[in-house]
């Protein structure tokens, strides 16, 4: 399967070879004190936003989010999971901090490894720190022809409201879900924020300079905002999924305390909804810290055979793109498709890198005596 990024995407971007750039956010991690291994697993995380072109959540976070939690201390590199209660399908875990780039991963594998003997793990994490996109950790699961599936939400941040409410409650509060979609599909890969599109896009609009749509955004009393820098001037609000509430933001928004309840309110992390929401004139509060995840996986080879679900995932999936589309032009597909695409062509072509971005890593090469990146075919 071959795709075709579009001009208007990449077309002023350096491509630097996977490798390259993987080998570097390994050697900067290292550089900030995570053990060699570890280091290269949070990564391969991070590049995971690059590949599957979405670079909102991509290297672009390495000197804005991942360094800085780092460097002040907020983020422990070398600290271990500790395992507060274990039931056998459902342990309660203590990230002490570690950087989520690898914790989302070890829960996943843990929770993986727990179904294979149960035919479903559950692991329930407190003290996190953010872990990037959660479709990069659900797709561990799937590489053990197992159901993964893995929610966050955002500790004390509080920069949504609920509807009809004055006061920012709640993260983005993201989910995934992957599974095998069976032999010679790319995997099923729901990776999704309870609002209308995640932070990271409003604040990669804000750095392109460009103006965000209406229905990302809203001030105070509701009106629609497409400033994009307005979200950290704490003027620009989040909308849920679904948009207003007479479009369905009271999805999104259940959506939301669902995550809220099953990630930080069963492990006992930060919760947003809190008095301490109720301070200032009703705009952002907190930040991310003591996050609550969840990560499950769901093992169908340990209920029935396993040939027999992949067999019945690859009929479910398949059927999905031969349903005869709208428009010639536009195939039905269906979420993981598009990523799988994108990383395909990435892995052949190189990874595309902003200029501003590429100017950021040579810097950071420079300043820990590593490599400098090199574009593709260079």
């Amino acid at each position: 399967m071959t795709t075709t990024i579009e001009p208007a995407d990449y077309a002023t971007d350096v491509r630097v070879p996977y490798e390259t750039l993987l080998s570097l956010a390994t050697a900067v991690l290292a550089d900030r004190g995570m053990p060699e291994g570890r280091a290269g697993t949070a990564a391969e995380a991070l590049l995971y936003g690059d590949l599957a072109g979405m670079r909102s959540h991509g290297l672009a976070n390495l000197t804005r989010l991942y360094l800085p939690l780092l460097d002040e201390k907020r983020a422990d590199p070398t600290a271990e999971f500790e395992i507060l209660a274990d039931r056998g399908a459902a342990v309660l875990v203590d990230a002490r901090q570690s950087l989520g780039l690898w914790a989302a991963s070890e829960a996943m594998d843990l929770a993986v490894a727990r179904s294979a003997e149960y035919g479903i793990g559950m692991i329930s994490v407190r003290n996190g720190t953010h872990f990037g996109c959660a479709g990069h950790h659900t797709a561990r699961a799937v590489a053990k022809n197992a159901i993964g599936i893995l929610a966050s939400n955002c500790g004390g941040q509080r920069i949504a409201r609920p509807p009809g409410g004055r006061y920012a409650m709640l993260g983005t509060n993201p989910l995934s879900i992957a599974a095998p979609a069976g032999p010679g599909l790319p995997s099923f890969n729901l990776d999704m924020s309870t609002t209308a599109v995640p932070t990271g896009k409003v604040r990669e609009a804000a750095r392109a300079g460009r103006p965000i749509p209406e229905g990302w955004l809203q001030d105070a009393e509701g009106a629609p905002v497409t400033d994009p820098a307005a979200l950290d001037r704490g003027e620009g609000f989040p909308m849920w999924l679904g948009g207003r509430p007479e479009t369905g933001a009271y999805k999104g928004y259940g959506l939301a305390l669902l995550v809220e309840v099953l990630a930080a309110l069963v492990p006992g992390a930060g919760l947003g909804p809190s008095p301490e929401a109720f301070t200032g004139n009703g705009g952002p509060t907190g930040r991310d810290d003591n996050i609550g995840f969840l990560a499950i996986a769901v093992s169908p080879g340990a209920l029935r055979p396993e040939q027999e679900f992949l067999g019945d995932a690859g009929g479910l999936f398949r059927s999905l793109l031969e349903c005869p589309p709208v428009s010639a032009g536009s195939p039905v597909g269906y979420p993981g498709r598009r990523e799988a695409a994108y990383e395909e062509e990435a892995r052949a072509n190189g990874v595309p890198v902003s200029k501003g971005l590429y100017a950021e890593l040579t810097a950071v090469a420079h300043e820990i005596g590593a490599d400098i990146p090199t574009e593709a075919g260079a």
